[in-house]
């Protein structure tokens, strides 16, 4: 097919590549520019450079929906428009210059988990199941008709680097999955239920930060959540930003104050909010302007509490 293709980071060059390996006709590409946002540099393989390499004029914009772009999609006479990891609106105007419309790639399972982060929010709020959704593109953000859908299972110890790794790979073959139904003619879009759909905004510092007086299963899903190179759960200590990278259920059952720090004979234990057992076993640290360390290195012979 003849794809004019959206994409950003590594979801997008994955997308892209896939695209570009099974022959598809790709006359524009279309990405955001480089950013200074730390967010916006995780998983930072350049779009630009990928089609560039393989002779693909490159359009860079935040947003998409300007008259010029729009007069340089008509010349193209493109089938259909993929987006992979396009962080902002796209109108429905500009989709309707494709003639199948436009095709996106979201990691989660639509109509849950719309929005920014999908994979931070899943494991911060205990899921146990994520996955891909490729989707119409539509008016409403996330919203449009469902084309396919992959699950991915979340284990009790999956850091959102290790969904990461499990669902980048779905990003390449549910779009080549997708630009083929379309192509014989085969694709079933089933529409979403909005009743059902949730919606989340980027993560920022504030939801990073660990607040001892919640459940120990609730903070050790909030690490998990924000796994390296994601920025980490932190705490203060002694006035000292920590943050905390790798974490488990405690084995034996202790109780007391939230935030009080134990060094046990398991290691260094943080007592969490009721209810259930409220301790929480810290491995992994990260102090202000250190090296990642053992928790029971950084914390041997001290005790007190975290703020």
């Amino acid at each position: 097919m003849r794809i004019v293709f959206f994409g950003f980071q590594r979801w997008g060059t994955e997308t892209l590549r896939a695209l570009l390996a099974s022959g598809h006709d790709v006359p524009l590409v279309v990405t955001h520019p480089p950013s200074h946002n730390p967010a916006d540099n995780l998983w930072s393989d350049s779009v630009t450079d990928l089609a560039t390499a393989a002779g693909i004029p490159v359009v860079e914009c935040r947003y998409a929906n300007a008259p010029e772009l729009a007069e340089q999609l008509k010349v193209q006479d493109a089938e259909l428009l993929v987006l992979s990891n396009w962080r902002t609106w796209l109108s429905p105007q500009i989709c309707a210059l494709a003639r199948h419309g436009g095709i996106n790639l979201h990691d989660a399972l639509l109509p849950r988990y719309g929005g920014f982060a999908p994979i931070n929010w899943a494991i911060a709020n205990g899921e146990t199941l994520t996955g891909v959704t490729v989707h119409r593109v539509e008016d409403e953000l996330d919203l449009g008709d469902i084309l396919l859908q992959e699950i991915v299972p979340i284990h009790p110890q999956d850091t959102a680097t290790d969904i990461f790794h499990r669902t980048l790979p779905l990003f390449a073959s549910l779009a080549l999955a997708a630009v083929d139904a379309l192509e014989r003619g085969t694709a079933s879009f089933t529409p979403q239920d909005s009743r059902q759909a949730t919606f989340f905004h980027k993560r920022d510092e504030r939801d990073m930060r660990i607040d001892w007086s919640r459940p120990a299963r609730d903070i050790h899903n909030l690490i998990r959540a924000q796994s390296p190179p994601y920025p980490g759960a932190f705490s203060h200590f002694r006035g000292q930003r920590i943050e905390l990278l790798k974490a488990a259920p405690a084995l034996r059952d202790y109780r007391g104050t939230p935030g009080r720090l134990l060094l046990t004979a398991d290691g260094a234990v943080v007592l969490c909010g009721p209810p259930g057992p409220q301790g929480l076993l810290i491995e992994t640290v990260a102090p202000e302007q250190r090296p990642a360390m053992p928790a029971s290195q950084f914390f041997a012979g001290t005790s007190g509490y975290f703020d």
